[in-house]
């Protein structure tokens, strides 16, 4: 499962791809961020009272109350498999979706390291993401309560490429301007058949 990932790609990139359609930068100053971990911030894309609008939001969606028992912090739950799940089904309408700019991923491999992934020729592209607005919560003992927009996002089987490092998962990645509208928008039923392996040849493993 996805833990590392980057995201150097500047604002105005980030606007210039969804151009005619408007999007409110509510980012600030943004600089590059070459390794976000769980619990960072990091910008996402979703749908506000503007239309779409670039937010930061915190890495890492409300556990499962079954697994906070006897707990007292939430860290968050970064990737999301099962959907069929009465936890998550509440948060999978459009006015939760999202999508999450990347530029490259990482997975561990099995003698330490990480193997990262890039996007082939330059292309662009998003995690389908789902997040969490104003969302109360121990994150870390030494903050107590804070309030938050959460977000993480849907993982799925491992493509050709992934496969050899990682072989139970993979984010899933939104190449095509047709789906990211589609993962924003679509009812559910649609948005759902999204949530499949990235196609081969468009993913190569870049630094291992």
């Amino acid at each position: 499962m996805c833990n590392l990932y980057s995201n150097t790609t500047a604002q105005e990139a980030m606007r210039r791809l969804f151009a005619p359609v408007p999007l409110v930068d509510r980012l600030g100053n943004l600089p590059p961020q070459p390794e976000i971990y769980p619990d960072q911030r990091a910008p996402i894309l979703r749908a506000d009272e503007s239309g779409r609008a670039l937010v930061m939001a915190r890495w890492g969606l409300p556990t499962p109350p079954v697994y906070l028992t006897g707990r007292k912090t939430d860290r968050g739950v970064t990737n999301l498999r099962n959907l069929r799940s009465a936890h998550w089904r509440r948060w999978l309408g459009t006015a939760h979706r999202c999508l999450v700019p990347f530029d490259a991923f990482a997975e561990p491999k099995a003698g330490g390291g990480n193997a990262w992934f890039r996007l082939v020729e330059g292309r662009a592209g998003f995690f389908a993401g789902i997040h969490v607005p104003r969302w109360t919560s121990v994150r870390k003992l030494k903050d107590g309560e804070t309030t938050d927009d959460l977000y993480g996002f849907l993982t799925t089987e491992p493509n050709a490429t992934v496969r050899p490092i990682h072989a139970k998962a993979m984010p899933v990645i939104l190449t095509e301007p047709q789906e990211w509208d589609r993962w924003l928008s679509a009812p559910w039923a649609e948005a759902a058949a999204l949530q499949r392996p990235l196609a081969e040849g468009l993913l190569a493993v870049v630094e291992t």
